[in-house]
């Protein structure tokens, strides 16, 4: 199990931090990372991750805010239409199911 520095221990608050293993939990840390990391969280993903699984994590999901994913599709040069969460659908306000 290969665990995770400590200093990300801030992203993870709703988890116990040190049972996450990173060959396990992948996509889940590097989702945190892109959505709330600070300049050293990148530079570890930078040296921890390959950029296609960056982008890919990018692209396919959609939990990330607009603001974010549209940061990220920048500087991992990704067209707006390949960022899932950027698509027109996901940005239009659902309706909803209650009405009151």
């Amino acid at each position: 199990m290969r665990k995770l520095p400590e200093f990300l221990n801030k992203y993870f608050w709703d988890v116990e931090f040190e049972k996450i293993d990173l060959q396990k939990r992948r996509v889940y840390v590097l989702r945190r990372i892109l959505e709330y990391g600070d300049e050293k969280a990148v530079a570890w993903m930078w040296e921890n991750f390959e950029k296609s699984e960056i982008k890919n994590t990018l692209s396919d999901f959609r939990g990330y805010s607009q603001k974010s994913a549209n940061f990220w599709a920048i500087v991992l040069n990704i067209p707006r239409e390949e960022v899932l969460c950027l698509k027109k659908a996901s940005l239009k306000e659902q309706k909803r199911i209650w009405p009151y």
